[in-house]
């Protein structure tokens, strides 16, 4: 069974270096071009739970786009968290777009999340028809982006009658083993995205026409999920739109964290993965798998035969096969990422030793994550407990 594992894992391997060769020619493509003069008025809709780092600098960049009409609402379950005098000490002291903040209440039958996002809707769709955007934008607290971020997000929607488009987000190692682990587990879903029509919408960066929010009903869609983007993604596809990546949307995220907040995160984005998505955590088991045995059973053997002084060509090779092709998508990403965030060019590069030779390191626990999404259903976020019953079902739980 040996070589035909190699074979497959080493078929495997190749096939996702082209993959990450067409991310990165999609992504010199998409930096060429100027993005269409298609600026509608928008809506910026940020649900915000507690004060992330960088809290101040992220509201004064979603304040200050350079995009001529578009408003910016900030949705916490009450004006009790500490983010609420974040925004307004940042609103009242420099001038920028105009803000919201709503309170939403506590969730009862959704994730927080989508309960601020619920309620966000309802605000707007309240309004006289001749006054609301017609373009959603949705992000998170926690992430950085320039002031060119809601016009490259938005442009590609003039196109679009029924889709959306995305970023995705990229850690900034700052330091500690946990956040490059962190950083290294993010990578490969990044260059995921690209010129396809398989992109999924990622809820820190993703919009789409109000009139497209009406038609694929996403209010419906929202209703008892704890997941924004996976039901946002299913919601255009089953209406026979697709999800565009905008790799200028790329936003990066900075913040230490402890290992144990690394195996949280990840652990809940493949639960959440495994009810939303059964397809893609049964093809990411498979393949990461696959991919371990190889690397592991070729690697022994190879190590074996050396210490004993036998022929050690034939599992050297094998190992190679499966191990290079890793490396070698890796340089090509981290080279579209450093395009990408020049701003941290600086701050990426020492770390790309890291990111070329030690990607098995997110292999492995991918595969956690995905063992324990086999048998758990409840998750934790920003500090509340739920059980996923099913994708329109969610539990809080006390």
């Amino acid at each position: 069974m040996f070589w035909p594992v190699v074979a497959l894992a080493a078929a495997q391997s190749w096939g996702s270096l082209l993959a990450g060769i067409r991310y990165w020619n999609y992504v010199r493509e998409r930096l060429r071009v100027n993005p269409p003069p298609y600026h509608p008025p928008a809506a910026v809709i940020v649900p915000c739970r507690g004060v992330d780092p960088e809290l101040h600098e992220n509201i004064r960049a979603l304040r200050q786009q350079e995009y001529p009409e578009y408003e910016v609402i900030f949705v916490l379950e009450s004006r009790s968290d500490p983010a609420y005098a974040v925004i307004r000490e940042v609103v009242e002291r420099e001038p920028g777009a105009p803000v919201t903040v709503l309170e939403a209440g506590r969730a009862s039958d959704c994730g927080q999340k989508v309960h601020n996002l619920l309620i966000a809707l309802e605000h707007l769709e309240a309004r006289p028809s001749e006054t609301r955007p017609e373009v959603y934008a949705f992000t998170d607290s926690d992430a950085l982006r320039d002031r060119h971020w809601l016009r490259h997000l938005v442009a590609p929607l003039r196109v679009l009658d029924v889709g959306a488009t995305t970023g995705y987000r990229w850690y900034i190692p700052t330091g500690g083993l946990a956040s490059l682990l962190r950083s290294l587990w993010n990578a490969p879903i990044a260059t995921a995205l690209g010129p396809h029509p398989h992109n999924f919408a990622w809820g820190g960066s993703m919009a789409l026409r109000r009139e497209t929010a009406d038609r694929i009903r996403l209010r419906e869609y929202w209703r008892g999920s704890v997941s924004d983007d996976y039901r946002l993604t299913e919601a255009i596809r089953r209406a026979g739109g697709s999800v565009v990546f905008v790799p200028q949307c790329l936003l990066p995220s900075l913040g230490e964290c402890s290992l144990r907040e690394v195996l949280e995160f990840t652990t809940r984005q493949i639960v959440i993965t495994r009810r939303y998505a059964l397809h893609l955590w049964v093809l990411l088991t498979l393949s990461t798998s696959l991919f371990l045995v190889a690397f592991f059973w070729s690697g022994a053997r190879a190590i074996a035969q050396f210490v004993s002084r036998g022929e050690a060509t034939e599992p050297t090779l094998a190992f190679l096969s499966v191990y290079i092709p890793g490396v070698l998508k890796a340089m090509v990403r981290t080279h579209a990422v450093e395009r990408l965030l020049t701003a941290y060019r600086e701050q990426l590069r020492p770390y790309r030793m890291a990111y070329w030779f030690l990607y098995p390191l997110a292999s492995v626990l991918f595969f956690y994550n995905c063992m324990v999404a086999a048998f758990s259903r409840r998750i934790s976020w920003r500090g509340i407990r739920y059980e996923l019953r099913a994708p329109n079902r969610t539990i809080v739980l006390p």
